[in-house]
């Protein structure tokens, strides 16, 4: 099915993108909650006036991501971990723990835009990317130190 995106979807694309999708997740969940229209041929005629109010959102958005951006740009996480021989941390940090403490930051971040292809399981720092939009991302910087 072909429906209008009304809302930055992560996975689908940017506003106002007509994309196609499963049937099913078009009727039980973008449809419902008003993330997308279906693109029939009444809707793709509102689209042209509605583009430019979507127009006008997105940029909104692309500046609110920017400055999160920014700041996340800026943000330093510190863990302390056991250690068990040859540095190797008793356990491991996370995208869950990361996304925790951005949490308590004051950041309000899907834990699946922080990218971290297997958890931390060494003493050192990391540089961690935080996808925040398709187009725009941002590194945080990690420090695992040893638990006194």
């Amino acid at each position: 099915m072909k429906v209008i995106l009304t809302e930055n979807m992560f996975n689908l694309g940017p506003i106002g993108k007509v994309v196609t999708v499963a049937n099913g997740y078009a009727r039980n969940f973008l449809l419902p909650k008003g993330l997308a229209l279906e693109a029939t041929g009444r809707n793709v005629k509102q689209l042209e006036h509605r583009k430019r109010l979507l127009e006008h959102k997105r940029e909104q958005i692309r500046k609110e991501v920017m400055s999160i951006a920014e700041k996340l740009n800026e943000v330093q996480l510190t863990f302390q971990r056991k250690v068990v021989e040859e540095d190797k941390l008793y356990g491991s940090v996370s995208a869950t723990d990361i996304h925790g403490e951005l949490t308590t930051l004051g950041f309000d971040l899907d834990r699946r835009m922080i990218i971290l292809d297997q958890p931390i399981k060494q003493l050192g720092e990391f540089k961690i990317k935080v996808r925040m939009d398709p187009e725009i991302s941002s590194t945080i910087q990690v420090v695992v130190g040893k638990e006194a």
